[in-house]
């Protein structure tokens, strides 16, 4: 069984609050789940204490087991220092596409002409 560390969504509409559940990956996002390890508000400040509670040990202990966070709870996870997120760097996909390259060097070639 695949399981997955993810949010579950709760809260009223326009006021999201999400559980931090170890889930099936098969099953529903908002569906059974296996345990609840924390919440999720991101509704309040940055700052506050109360936006992200979780237990860090029963996180870790199912890390251990095998469960894969989602990127979004790897990212809360990493906050409280339970995991690491893996640097994202992809300098390809940052550059100009072809055409936008193309019109780039025809104005750089002008600029020099001139």
């Amino acid at each position: 069984m695949a399981l997955k560390i993810r949010l579950a969504r709760w809260g009223a509409k326009k006021r999201p609050f999400y559980r931090i559940v170890v889930a099936d990956a098969r099953a529903p996002r908002d569906g059974r789940f296996v345990e609840k390890i924390g919440t999720f508000d991101p509704l309040k400040p940055a700052e506050d204490t109360a936006r992200l509670v979780l237990d860090a040990e029963k996180a870790k202990d199912w890390i251990s087991k095998g469960a894969q966070p989602t990127d979004r709870v790897l990212r809360l996870l990493a906050s409280v220092g339970v995991g690491e997120r893996p640097a994202r760097n992809n300098p390809v996909k940052a550059q100009p596409k072809k055409k936008a390259q193309e019109r780039a060097a025809a104005e750089a070639a002008k600029a020099e002409a001139a």
